[in-house]
């Protein structure tokens, strides 16, 4: 599945005008903000939550288009009760980042690209999951290894050597201008890649009923043998109702699923992030064909 140009300009600009409605009801809940610099002199605002106690993985995570960190709270709280430490940047294509107007179009590819190359650079050589929802699934991926569109003005590789693994919600299907399919194909690290049966974004996705698997490409099109999991939640839309990313909708909110795919995250996290071998086999354990909790292996 092929989306074009055109078609992700205009679901990018549908994304941010409904993300905005929901900046406008949500009340920020980050632990911690701070700054960090791009080359050029560009500030990139960081949030960060700690787990309590000694943090078991380091998650650098990215939002989708518009969105913004605080509106993922609902995935963070699992994670950081499994001992995640999060940080994830604000990235310029947010309706909450005051240079907006000044990033149109997909030139905010090269602007997330920097974020986490300088979120990277102020954690130092240490292992981190690289880990997003929607457009930062692609970026995700991209530090992974994806092969995607090098942006001008960047060198490649893309892709970050510090990251272990990846978990990628609803990632999108390829995009010319983005990620091809073989470039999903150059994944180097396991991953996990999430979606739903509801799971269509018009002008991401194509719209019949079938359109969400175009989500699952990076599975797919990624070599067998490298620990990559699909997971596919039966009814899950790619806002799993307002629980993550657009707290505007009505809902009602799929909060049984979200639980169930921050549940299996956080086992791929603890058996690829940090080599825990039962947490490997309880995850290997969830695999199964039938909905709806379908969790795929290769």
């Amino acid at each position: 599945m092929i989306v074009s140009r055109r078609d992700v300009l205009g679901g990018t600009g549908a994304l941010l005008v409904a993300s905005q409605a929901g900046a406008m009801t949500a009340k920020p809940v980050a632990e911690r903000q701070f700054v960090v610099t791009a080359t050029g002199g560009r500030n990139i605002r960081i949030s960060e939550w700690k787990p309590r106690g000694k943090a078991k993985a380091l998650v650098l995570f990215s939002h989708g288009a518009g969105s913004s960190p605080r509106f993922y709270e609902a995935l963070f709280a699992p994670w950081l009760a499994a001992g995640f430490h999060i940080l994830a940047p604000l990235h310029v294509d947010s309706t909450e980042h005051p240079r907006t107007k000044d990033f149109p179009g997909l030139s905010s590819w090269k602007a997330r690209i920097e974020d986490m190359r300088v979120l990277s650079a102020h954690v130092g050589q240490r292992p981190w999951i690289a880990a997003g929802h929607s457009y930062g699934g692609l970026v995700a991926l991209t530090m992974g290894g994806a092969a995607a569109v090098v942006p001008e003005g960047l060198n490649a590789p893309l892709a970050d050597s510090n990251v272990r693994a990846v978990v990628a919600f609803s990632p999108p299907a390829p995009i010319p201008v983005l990620c091809t399919a073989q470039g999903y194909a150059k994944l180097a690290v396991p991953a996990l890649v999430q979606t739903g049966t509801k799971d269509i974004v018009p002008g991401i996705t194509t719209t019949d009923g079938e359109g969400w698997r175009g989500h699952l490409v990076p599975y797919e099109a990624a070599a067998a043998g490298g620990h990559r999991y699909g997971l596919v939640l039966d009814g899950v839309d790619h806002y799993f109702g307002g629980a993550i990313c657009r707290y505007d909708l009505p809902g009602p909110r799929q909060v049984d699923q979200l639980a169930d795919a921050a549940r299996i995250s956080a086992l791929f996290v603890d058996a690829f992030g940090r080599g825990d071998r039962r947490a490997r086999l309880k995850l290997d354990g969830l695999v199964r064909d039938e909905l709806p909790v379908r969790l795929m292996r290769k």
